[in-house]
């Protein structure tokens, strides 16, 4: 993936870090968290989460982002771990994040601290331009190199 995708993806996801996640292995749907994203660490996502939660338990994990503006879309896998660096706990816990915790930060015997380890990505950028959006309006064949980017590797 060219450096360009790769910031592309990065800026999006900041500006609207939720996302649709499931373990691999486990049946049922996938569900909405909201990530705690780390500048240094782009290769990997946190979230908090009750020790109940469906994805607690870690493991083989696949994640589906749609950002805000509908103009990035990523399907991120990789590896559910409990996050012990009680460092970067208190570097992510927030008053958002109480608001779903209220019995603290260091409650982690009911709200562990997940991390992605990201292994992989694909990651599509919606920009259809003026050319683009015309050919679509007016139901001429459209390529989909105009409409565009689309890459896979390491984010």
């Amino acid at each position: 993936m060219d450096d360009t995708l790769r910031d592309t993806f990065w800026r999006a996801f900041a500006a609207s870090p939720f996302l649709m996640i499931k373990r691999t292995e486990a049946p049922g749907h996938a569900e909405p968290m909201t990530a705690l994203l780390d500048r240094e660490a782009h290769h990997a996502l946190w979230f908090f989460a009750a020790r109940t939660n469906r994805i607690a338990a870690g493991g083989a994990a696949m994640a589906q982002i749609m950002t805000k503006d509908h103009d990035v879309f990523a399907c991120l896998s990789g590896t559910l771990v409990e996050e012990t660096d009680p460092a970067v706990r208190a570097r992510h816990w927030s008053n958002a994040v109480e608001a779903w915790f209220p019995d603290g930060e260091t409650d982690t015997a009911n709200v562990p601290m997940l991390r992605l380890d990201i292994a992989d990505a694909e990651v599509w950028t919606a920009d259809m331009g003026l050319k683009g959006a015309f050919k679509l309006l007016t139901g001429k064949p459209l390529n989909p190199a105009d409409a565009g980017a689309h890459a896979t590797g390491p984010v």
